[in-house]
């Protein structure tokens, strides 16, 4: 009898283990299809990712943003020179240093903001070039076979209630895993 409850109790632990192992590599897959799944939309440039609304978006930029900014560069830039020229009204003091340096503001100032899509757009191409030399790196799979050797030989040294808790806390991690994908 007591062989029989043996037998039993191994044949249970055995389903334990192979189930227990199985989901592993269930969770261990979901986790690398997903990172892979990120990885290739992170490395998605705008245009790529939904053209449309990138259009969309250059389009107000050049169209709405880029003249209310210029009107307001323009109040600034004139009044800043208004505010020279009357500190400076006898014109005895006056220094040529300071129109070099209002033209200069306005070279610049000008510059940036005619190009400011462009230069957004650079700063999106730098990313999705990191990331994009980075995909060795995000795309690697974990290989847990090796782990999976080890895992089972501590499995076969736990009792049959441990591996009941053990298959339970598994199927809820798999669970979780298959409700955040």
């Amino acid at each position: 009898m007591g062989s029989l409850f043996e037998w039993i109790t191994d044949w249970i632990k055995e389903g334990l283990i192979d189930a227990i192992t199985g989901q592993y590599t269930s969770i261990f897959n979901s986790v690398n299809n997903q990172v892979a799944d990120v990885a290739n939309q992170v490395g998605q440039t705008p245009q790529g990712w939904n053209g449309g609304v990138f259009s969309m978006i250059q389009n107000l930029s050049e169209t709405v943003v880029i003249p209310i900014a210029g009107m307001i560069l323009t109040f600034v830039l004139v009044y800043e020179l208004i505010q020279m020229i009357l500190e400076k009204n006898n014109m005895h003091e006056f220094d040529t240093f300071n129109i070099f340096k209002w033209i200069f503001k306005t070279f610049v100032a000008t510059y940036l903001l005619t190009n400011c899509f462009t230069i957004v757009m650079a700063v999106f191409d730098v990313a999705q070039n990191v990331v994009s030399q980075s995909a060795g790196v995000i795309n690697g799979n974990l290989d847990v076979q090796a782990a999976l050797s080890d895992l089972e030989t501590q499995l076969e040294a736990m009792g049959m209630w441990e591996l009941i808790g053990l298959w339970l806390e598994t199927n809820i991690i798999n669970l979780c895993m298959w409700v955040l994908s």
